[in-house]
């Protein structure tokens, strides 16, 4: 029952990192109505950023305090994601207005190789670190219970907490706030929106910014974990069975789809790999995303789209 508990807690703690970078695909999508292929491209940009101008803006401004490094990095980096949606409104979609969604699609298709090329010119390609002091140490729970009791990684259990008050407070703020309001109401129709006076410029500019800061918590968290190299970007890609599953327009679809995604591979890679041979882990999320579009294209949570003719 230990092992078992612990690969379940662990896949919960993944389920929640994975559910962070499903929440900008979420929030473009309620916005603009299009899947954004960027996201992966914005999570390692923003964590390239974080990196790099943690090193950086010490040597520039001559002091040496981590923390007071750590916390500049964060605003110029989310500085930097500001601008980067207000060049995306201002270049692309802008541009665009109206125009089909495939083409939205296409893009966000060049968005996300463009940011790609343009952080590798900008700060490199090395692998670089992030510590912004989330304790790595282990810690064992319940060992009067189980033999040797469960262990869990701090840093996964901070990352989780931190994950589920961004979701909290995203759910709110579409829920309870104009802007919110005003999102979902620029994702039914472009041009209705604009009819009654939402201004479509500054709507889409907030919901990539909010995008950006999403992407930015994203590549700290995974940036921690993992180091900040090139293949964080496909680590996003995780990020689309996971709004398969929650549902394309749903914050909390997001969440649950991250959770199940997590816990289904951890699952699967410890009781099932042995017998076929491993690696379950790679493929068993596409997998069943592929099943949930096959029976339930929405997602768990997403709205159903009835067309009439």
């Amino acid at each position: 029952m230990g092992p078992f508990l612990e690969t379940l807690i662990g896949g919960l703690m993944t389920g929640m990192l994975y559910s962070l970078v499903a929440l900008g695909l979420v929030l473009i999508f309620k916005a603009s109505g299009v899947f954004n292929f960027a996201q992966g491209a914005m999570v390692l940009f923003a964590a390239l950023a974080m990196a790099r101008f943690s090193v950086w803006l010490p040597l520039w401004l001559g002091f040496d305090n981590k923390v007071l490094a750590n916390g500049l990095a964060i605003t110029v980096a989310m500085g930097l994601m500001v601008a980067v949606a207000w060049l995306v409104e201002r270049l692309v979609l802008g541009k665009l207005v109206n125009q089909e969604g495939v083409t939205l699609l296409m893009a966000t298709l060049g968005i996300a190789y463009f940011l790609d090329g343009f952080g590798q010119m900008l700060f490199g390609s090395d692998i670089y670190k992030i510590d912004v002091g989330l304790p790595k140490d282990p810690i064992f729970l319940f060992e009067s219970t189980f033999p040797g009791g469960i262990l869990l990684n701090k840093e996964d259990v901070y990352a989780a907490l931190i994950a589920a008050a961004l979701v909290a407070g995203l759910s709110l703020f579409f829920q309870k706030t104009a802007t919110g309001r005003a999102l979902r109401a620029v994702a039914d129709d472009h041009q209705a929106a604009q009819s009654i006076g939402i201004p479509l410029a500054r709507i889409w500019v907030i919901v990539w910014s909010v995008a950006g800061f999403v992407a930015l918590v994203a590549g700290i968290i995974w940036g921690s974990k993992l180091g900040v190299q090139f293949s964080l970007a496909q680590v996003a890609l995780k990020a689309l069975p996971v709004v398969i599953l929650g549902g394309f327009t749903s914050v909390p679809g997001a969440v649950i789809g991250g959770l199940i995604i997590g816990v289904g591979e951890k699952l699967s890679e410890v009781y099932i790999g042995p017998l076929v041979g491993g690696g379950i882990e790679t493929w068993f999320a596409y997998a069943l995303a592929l099943a949930f579009l096959l029976v339930r294209p929405q997602g768990l949570f997403g709205e159903k789209i009835i067309d009439r003719v």
